[in-house]
C-alpha cells in the first residue's frame, strides 16, 4: 500500500503525495474557513441584525423580527455545509473509482436525486428546484435527508483505501488484496446516496462534485485517506459562499447557489478539459 501513497494518480497530472504537516495545515485552514463563513451566513441577509439577536437565535429564540431572520438562515446554512460536503466527497469518489478527472455527479445527481424526492415526500416545485438552491430549507426537509448523507458519507470515506488501490488499477489492486467490484460498488453506492439525497432537497447543483476535488488535489494530494475530508470542507465552503454571495450581489432578492457554482465552476471546467488535451497531444 505504500506505493499508492507515492505514486501519481490514474488523473494524469494529478501532483504527488503531499508530507502530512502540509494535508494538516490544509484542513485545520479549511476548518477555519467553514466556520468564518458560517458566522456570515446567518448574519448576512436582507435585513440587518444585531449580536443580542444571533445569539438568542442561536439559542432557539424569535420573540424578535431580527431572531427570527437569523433563526430563518440556521438551516439553510446547514444545508449548504451538509449538500457541498457531500458533492465534494461525491465528486472525489467518482473520479478515483471511473479514474476519469471529468467525472461529475451532477448528472447522477438528478437522476438519483429525483427518486430520492418521490420517495421521500419532499419533491416541490419543479421550476425552483431544477435551478439548484437553498432558500426555504426547513429542519424537518434536512431530517427527512440526513440519514441518507450520514450512510453515503461513512461508506465513502471508509472506502479511502480501497480507492487508493483502485488508482493503481484492478489489477494491482487485486495483487493488493482488494476485492474490486466489491470495491468499487461499495464506493460507487457511497456516491450514489450523496448526491442523490443533496440534490433532492437542493436540487442539481453544478460543478461542485467536478471543481472542488481537482483544486483539492492541488492542495492535499492524491491520497484519498486526505482527499474525501477535505473535499468534504472545501465543498461545504464553497456552498455556504455561494449562498451568502447570492444574498449579497442581488438584494433585496437573491441569486441561488446553482448560478453562482456554475460562474465559478465553469472556468474550472475549462481548464481541466484543455489541460487533459493539452497532454494528450
Amino acid at each position: 500500500m505504500k506505493t499508492a501513497l507515492t505514486m501519481r494518480d490514474a488523473t494524469p497530472g494529478a501532483p504527488l503525495q503531499r508530507p502530512g504537516r502540509v494535508q494538516f495545515f490544509w484542513l485545520v485552514a479549511a476548518v477555519v474557513v467553514v466556520l468564518v463563513l458560517c458566522a456570515l451566513s446567518v448574519t448576512i441577509g436582507v435585513r440587518a441584525v444585531n449580536w443580542p439577536d444571533i445569539v438568542a437565535a442561536l439559542g432557539g429564540s424569535t420573540d424578535t423580527v431580527g431572531q427570527a431572520a437569523v433563526f430563518k438562515r440556521i438551516p439553510r446554512t446547514l444545508m449548504a455545509l451538509l449538500a457541498g460536503a457531500s458533492l465534494g466527497v461525491a465528486g472525489a469518489v467518482m473520479q478515483g473509482v471511473t479514474r476519469n478527472p471529468l467525472a461529475d455527479p451532477g448528472i447522477l445527481g438528478v437522476n438519483a436525486g429525483a427518486a430520492f424526492a418521490v420517495v421521500i415526500g419532499i419533491a416541490g416545485g419543479v421550476r425552483s428546484w431544477m435551478v439548484g438552491g437553498v432558500g426555504g430549507i426547513t429542519f424537518d426537509r434536512i431530517g427527512l435527508v440526513l440519514p441518507f448523507l450520514v450512510l453515503g458519507l461513512a461508506m465513502s470515506l471508509l472506502s479511502a483505501r480501497s480507492l487508493n488501490a483502485l488508482a493503481l488499477g484492478d489489477e494491482l489492486a487485486t495483487g493488493l488484496g482488494v476485492n474490486v467490484p466489491l470495491a468499487r460498488g461499495l464506493s460507487s453506492l457511497g456516491a450514489v446516496m450523496l448526491a442523490g439525497a443533496a440534490t433532492a432537497v437542493c436540487g442539481p447543483i453544478g460543478f461542485v462534485g467536478l471543481a472542488v476535488p481537482h483544486v483539492c488535489r492541488l492542495l492535499v494530494g492524491v491520497d484519498h485517506r486526505w482527499l474525501l475530508p477535505f473535499s468534504a470542507l472545501a465543498g461545504a465552503a464553497l456552498l455556504v459562499a455561494a449562498d451568502v454571495l447570492g444574498r449579497v450581489v442581488a438584494r433585496p432578492s437573491e441569486l441561488d447557489v446553482g448560478v453562482i457554482t456554475a460562474f465559478v465552476g465553469a472556468p474550472i471546467f475549462i481548464w481541466i478539459v484543455r489541460q487533459r488535451k493539452i497532454r494528450e497531444l
